[in-house]
C-alpha cells in the first residue's frame, strides 16, 4: 500500500488531462444544444421589438451564454467523471492501479484536484462575469428587449421598521440628505405589538433632527378620533438609505455586493433570510463540482467483465442528478424561509459528501 495520497506524477497528469478534456467536450456539447433551444424560444421575442436584428441577437447570446455555462458545468463534471472512470475501467487501467497498491481515494485524487480547480474557476466566473450579465439581461428582458431605461431613482411601495413602528412610503425619490417621501403612513405599535396610532402625511423630507412631515394627521385606535398635526418631526433614527434601498436580485450581484446589500437591509429592518441563503449558495454552488468525482466514482470500479459497468454508470448519474434536485429543493425552501439560510445552502453538499464517501468506502475500500 502506497502512503502518498497521489499516484505517480505521470499517472496524475494523465488522468487529470483526460478528465479536463472530457469536461470541456461535454460542456461544449451541452452548451450548443441548450443555447440553440433557448434561441428558438427567445428569438421571436427579440425580433418583436421594432429595429432589432442580428446585432441584438448576438448581444442576447453574449448575455445568456454565461448563464448556460454556469448551468451545464456541474453536469459536465459529473458526466466527464463517469466517462473517464468507465474508460479507465474498460481498459483495465483502474485494475492496474489497484494492483499497484493504490486505494480508491488515491485513484480519484487527480480528478478531485482537477474538480477543485473547476470549482475555483466557476466561483470567479460567476462572481465577475455571470452576475453582471444576469443583471443586464434581466433589465433588457423587463424592457421587452428594447432600450434599457435609465434608473430614475424613484422607488415605490417602500416599508421600513423603526423600533416597534412600521413606516410605509408610497414613493421615495432622491438619495442621501435629498431624499423625499410622498404618501407617508406611520403605524405606531405598543410594546405588545398592538396598533395604537396611525399617522398619515402627504410628504416628508430629511433634516438633521429627523424627518419633517407635512400635512400630518393622527388617528388614535383606542378612541377612534382623528387629529390634525400639521408639520411634525418624526423618526430621528431612520436613515435615508433605509428608504432608498431597492429590491435586491441575488443573481445579479457579486458575493461582496450581495453581502453589503444584506447588511444594509438588516439595518433597515427588512427580512434577509432568502438573500442569506443565496449568499451561502454562491460558495456551495461552485463546490458542487468537487462532489461529482466522488458521486460518479462508482462507475470506475468493479470488474468490467462482470457486466455491471453500465449499471454502475447509471448509479453514478443517479447520485449526481439526485444531488442537483436536493440542492435546488433546499435553496427553494431557504427562499421561502422554511430552512435556515446556512442549512439551505450547505446541507445537500454535506449530505451527499457523506453519502459518496459511504458508497466508496463500503464498495471499494
Amino acid at each position: 500500500m502506497q502512503l502518498e495520497f497521489f499516484p505517480s506524477r505521470t499517472v496524475s497528469i494523465y488522468m487529470a488531462r483526460m478528465f479536463v478534456t472530457r469536461i470541456l467536450a461535454v460542456a461544449a456539447l451541452l452548451f450548443v444544444v441548450l443555447m440553440s433551444l433557448d434561441l428558438l424560444g427567445q428569438s421571436d421575442k427579440i425580433f418583436a421589438y421594432k429595429g432589432n436584428g442580428q446585432a441584438e441577437l448576438l448581444i442576447y447570446i453574449s448575455l445568456r451564454a454565461p448563464q448556460i455555462i454556469d448551468l451545464v458545468l456541474p453536469f459536465s463534471v459529473l458526466l466527464a467523471t463517469i466517462v473517464t472512470l468507465a474508460t479507465l475501467n474498460q481498459n483495465s487501467e483502474v485494475v492496474a492501479m489497484k494492483a499497484a497498491g493504490l486505494s480508491a481515494h488515491q485513484v480519484l485524487a487527480p480528478l478531485l484536484i482537477a474538480a477543485l480547480g473547476v470549482s475555483i474557476i466557476t466561483f470567479a466566473f460567476s462572481d465577475r462575469i455571470l452576475s453582471r450579465a444576469t443583471a443586464t439581461l434581466t433589465a433588457w428582458q423587463a424592457a421587452d428587449f428594447g432600450p434599457i431605461p435609465r434608473d430614475s431613482n424613484v422607488k415605490a411601495n417602500i416599508w421600513v421598521r423603526n423600533g416597534n413602528d412600521i413606516v410605509h412610503a408610497e414613493n421615495v425619490a432622491g438619495s442621501g440628505a435629498a431624499t423625499r417621501l410622498t404618501g407617508l403612513t406611520v403605524y405606531r405599535r405598543d410594546n405588545d405589538g398592538g396598533l395604537s396610532q396611525i399617522i398619515e402625511a402627504s410628504a416628508g423630507r430629511y433634516t438633521s433632527s429627523g424627518w419633517m412631515l407635512s400635512d400630518a394627521s393622527a388617528f388614535d385606535v383606542a378612541s377612534g378620533k382623528r387629529e390634525d398635526l400639521g408639520a411634525i418631526n418624526f423618526g430621528g433614527d431612520i436613515k435615508p438609505d433605509q428608504f432608498t434601498l431597492s429590491k435586491v436580485d441575488p443573481n445579479g450581484l457579486s458575493f461582496m455586493a450581495l453581502y453589503a446589500a444584506i447588511n444594509e437591509l438588516k439595518a433597515a429592518g427588512r427580512p434577509t433570510a432568502s438573500l442569506e441563503a443565496n449568499l451561502w449558495h454562491k460558495l456551495s454552488g461552485p463546490l458542487s463540482a468537487l462532489l461529482m468525482p466522488l458521486l460518479g466514482a462508482v462507475a470506475g470500479f468493479g470488474l468490467a467483465r462482470s457486466g455491471q459497468l453500465f449499471l454502475r454508470a447509471v448509479m453514478g448519474m443517479g447520485l449526481g442528478f439526485t444531488y442537483f434536485v436536493a440542492d435546488n429543493f433546499a435553496l427553494a425552501m431557504g427562499n421561502l424561509g422554511a430552512y435556515p439560510p446556512f442549512l439551505a445552502a450547505w446541507a445537500p453538499f454535506m449530505l451527499f459528501l457523506m453519502l459518496g464517501e459511504t458508497v466508496l468506502i463500503r464498495t471499494e475500500e
